[in-house]
């Protein structure tokens, strides 16, 4: 199986248990001939580090949920998840994944049992960083649907994300006159010393070494979120005159 093999094999690890490994199970029974010349872990109950692998299949799974929101899968959506990849891995591995995604497509799931299993294995930190990268799918197109934002607000909601942090990421892509406020979770009212304690309390919660142990390709995504928080700071000490 190639490259593609030892990646589903050696990268997935608690994601081969549960209802996330009925999703992967089907597609490499129905994309290969043998799959058992790997032993892995299917205890998905027990907690235990999140590899790479098991970060980059969550992905797939929850942006298939958000590409069905509307009924259909866009072009700008795709292209938006392949570039992601590109910027991280090798055109092969790039290309295989998007062949998991298509099959993904295809398939029905329990989407609040996907999302149980994440919660139950993924830090928090990491499910913020899922949370943006869905966002991003959604906005591809230049703007979030009514549709999108419920399904979303659904996977936040069952990955155990609260609604400020929710509210936060949102934000960062759905503007408003308050949206730097509220990237910032504090208010409009608050005072500069309130403001300026809130950025430092972000600034730990969205900084990219947070998720090091993913590598450099979870890494570089954490950096943009991270740079969206600064440039949100940047906006309201200007408004305000901080220095």
């Amino acid at each position: 199986m190639g490259k593609y093999g030892k990646w589903l094999g050696g990268g997935l690890g608690w994601a081969l248990g549960g209802p996330i490994g009925g999703i992967i199970g089907f597609i490499v029974g129905s994309m290969y001939d043998s799959f058992s010349e790997y032993t892995v872990d299917t205890n998905f109950h027990q907690p235990r580090e999140t590899l790479k692998g098991d970060f980059s299949v969550t992905l797939l799974v929850l942006s298939a949920s958000v590409m069905k929101a509307d009924g259909k899968a866009l072009k700008s959506e795709l292209d938006y998840i392949k570039t992601f990849f590109l910027r991280q891995i090798s055109p092969e591995e790039t290309h295989q994944r998007l062949l998991m995604l298509k099959e993904i497509l295809k398939q029905n799931y329990s989407l609040y049992d996907v999302c149980l299993q994440v919660k139950q294995n993924m830090e928090h930190s990491l499910r913020l960083q899922l949370l943006h990268y869905l966002f991003g799918i959604a906005m591809a197109d230049g703007q979030v649907s009514v549709n999108e934002l419920n399904i979303i607000q659904q996977i936040s909601s069952y990955l155990g994300i609260n609604s400020k942090d929710f509210e936060s990421i949102k934000a960062m892509f759905i503007k408003d006159s308050t949206s730097s406020y509220t990237i910032l979770e504090t208010s409009p009212d608050a005072t500069d010393e309130e403001i300026k304690k809130a950025y430092r309390k972000m600034a730990v919660k969205y900084h990219p070494d947070k998720v090091s142990q993913m590598g450099e390709d979870v890494q570089k995504a954490a950096k943009e979120k991270f740079q969206k928080l600064n440039a949100a700071y940047e906006t309201i000490k200007k408004q305000r005159g901080i220095n």
